[in-house]
C-alpha cells in the first residue's frame, strides 16, 4: 500500500480560500469595534461624563495593551494552535464587546477596552500565520491582501456605530456586534482548522516547539528580520501621523467643515487602500513567479511613489489635487500591508512567524503612538502639518531603502513555491 505524500495532503484551493473568507469577517468585526467608539463619542460622553483626556485614554489603553501582548500572543499561535488562538480571540472579543454595552462608569469602560486589546492582540499574528500555512507561494500576497481589505472595510464601516448610537443608544451597537460575534464564533468551531502538520514541508511533527525566549533570540539575530522591523516601524509612524492628523490638515488648509474633512480623509483614503491591497496582492503574486524578490520590490516601488505624492499634496492649493495625492499615497502604501507577512515568511521559519508578526505589531503600535504624540507636540511648537507631512515623506523613502536590504532565505523560498 502506498502511503499518502505530503503534497497529496495539502489543503484544497477551496478550503484555502474559505479560510481567507472566514478570517475576512473576523478582521472586519475587530476593526469596526476599534473605530466605532470614536464615531459615537458624543453619545458615550453624554451617558458617561468624562473629560477629553479620559476619552482619549480609552483608545490609548487599548493600543498599549494590544501592543504589549502582541509578541506573546503570536508566540502562543506558533507553539500551540493558530486556529485555537483565533477562536479564543473571537470568543473573548465577542464577550467583551457584549460586556461593554453594560458599562455605566468610565472605569468599567476603560477595563473593557483593555480586555479588548488582549483579545485583538491574539488575532492578527495567528490569522496571518494561518493564511501563510494555507497559501504557499503563488497566492500568498493576494490572500493576505483580501484579509487586509477586511480590516480596511471595518475601518470604513466604523460610522455604523455612530449611526446606531444616534438612532438608539451607544450601548445598542456593542450589544448587536457582541451577539453576532458569539454566534459567528460558534460557527467557526466547525469551520476553521489548522493545516495538518504532515502537509507542511517546513516543519516536522517530531521537531520540538521553541520556547518564547528562544524564539526572540532567533528572530533578533536574523538581520533581515531586523530590517523588516525597521521599515514596519517607519511606515507605522507615517501611517498613524496621517490617519490622526489628515482630517485636521484638510480642515485647516482648505477651510472645510469637520464633516467634509472627515469624509475626504477617511472615506476616500480607506477606499483607495482597499483597492491598493487587492491590486498589490495580485501583481506581487504574478511577479513572484518570475522574480523571487517581487514581494519586496512591490511595496518598495509603492513607497517611492507614495513619498512624492505626499510632498506634492502639501504644496498644492487645490483641494482636488491634494485629495488625489493622498489617495495615491493610500493606494501605494497598501502594497506593504499585503506583502509584509509574505516577506516575513521569506526570511523567518514557519515556527517563528506569528511571534515575528507579534513583534512587528508591538513596535508598530509603540512608535505609531509616539508619532501621533510628537505630531501634536510639533503643532504646539507652531510647526504646521505641511512641514510634518513632508518629514513623513522622507521617512517613507528611508523605509523603501531599508526594504531593499532584506535578503530572502533560499531554503524558505524553495519550500514556499
Amino acid at each position: 500500500m502506498t502511503l499518502p505524500t505530503a503534497s497529496s495532503l495539502k489543503p484544497s484551493a477551496f478550503r484555502s480560500w474559505l479560510i481567507v473568507g472566514l478570517l475576512f469577517i473576523i478582521a472586519m468585526l475587530n476593526y469596526i469595534d476599534r473605530t466605532m467608539i470614536t464615531t459615537m463619542r458624543t453619545s458615550i460622553v453624554d451617558s458617561i461624563p468624562m473629560s477629553d483626556a479620559e476619552f482619549g485614554l480609552l483608545t490609548a489603553v487599548f493600543l498599549w495593551v494590544y501592543g504589549i501582548f502582541s509578541p506573546f500572543a503570536g508566540y502562543l499561535a506558533d507553539r500551540y494552535s493558530r486556529s485555537k488562538v483565533i477562536l479564543f480571540s473571537l470568543f473573548v472579543w465577542s464577550l467583551v464587546t457584549w460586556m461593554t454595552s453594560y458599562a455605566t462608569t468610565f472605569n468599567e469602560l476603560l477595563v473593557t477596552r483593555a480586555l479588548m486589546g488582549i483579545s485583538e492582540a491574539c488575532y492578527i499574528p495567528a490569522a496571518l500565520a494561518l493564511i501563510m500555512d494555507y497559501h504557499k507561494g503563488p497566492t500568498r500576497s493576494l490572500a493576505t491582501g483580501i484579509h487586509m481589505a477586511g480590516i480596511m472595510l471595518g475601518q470604513s464601516l466604523g460610522f455604523v456605530g455612530g449611526w446606531l448610537a444616534e438612532n438608539h443608544t451607544w450601548n445598542y451597537a456593542f450589544t448587536i456586534f457582541g451577539i453576532f460575534g458569539m454566534c459567528y464564533a460558534v460557527a467557526m468551531l466547525f469551520l476553521i482548522r489548522d493545516v495538518p502538520q504532515t502537509a507542511s514541508s517546513e516543519v516536522t511533527q517530531a521537531e520540538p516547539k521553541p520556547k518564547f525566549g528562544d524564539s526572540l533570540r532567533v528572530l533578533l539575530k536574523n538581520r533581515s528580520f531586523i530590517y523588516i522591523v525597521i521599515y514596519f516601524g517607519l511606515i507605522s509612524i507615517v501611517g498613524w501621523l496621517i490617519v490622526g492628523w489628515l482630517p485636521t490638515y484638510f480642515q485647516e488648509k482648505f477651510s472645510l467643515s469637520q464633516t467634509q474633512a472627515g469624509v475626504y480623509s477617511t472615506g476616500y483614503v480607506f477606499t483607495a487602500a482597499i483597492f491598493g491591497v487587492l491590486f498589490g496582492g495580485i501583481v506581487s503574486d504574478l511577479w513572484s513567479k518570475k522574480n523571487a524578490k517581487a514581494r519586496i520590490y512591490m511595496p518598495a516601488i509603492g513607497f517611492f511613489i507614495a513619498a512624492p505624492a505626499i510632498f506634492v499634496a502639501n504644496y498644492s492649493i487645490v483641494l482636488s489635487i491634494s485629495i488625489g495625492c493622498f489617495i495615491i499615497y493610500s493606494f501605494c502604501k497598501s502594497f506593504v500591508d499585503t506583502n509584509t507577512m509574505p516577506i516575513l515568511s521569506m526570511v523567518v521559519d514557519e515556527k517563528y512567524r506569528a511571534t515575528g508578526y507579534g513583534i512587528l505589531n508591538f513596535c508598530g503600535t509603540l512608535v505609531g503612538g509616539l508619532g501621533l504624540y510628537f505630531g501634536g507636540a510639533l503643532r504646539d511648537s507652531n510647526i504646521n502639518l505641511s512641514v510634518i507631512f513632508q518629514f513623513a515623506s522622507v521617512l517613507i523613502i528611508i523605509a523603501a531603502l531599508v526594504m531593499l536590504l532584506i535578503k530572502p532565505n533560499p531554503f524558505l523560498l524553495k519550500n514556499n513555491k
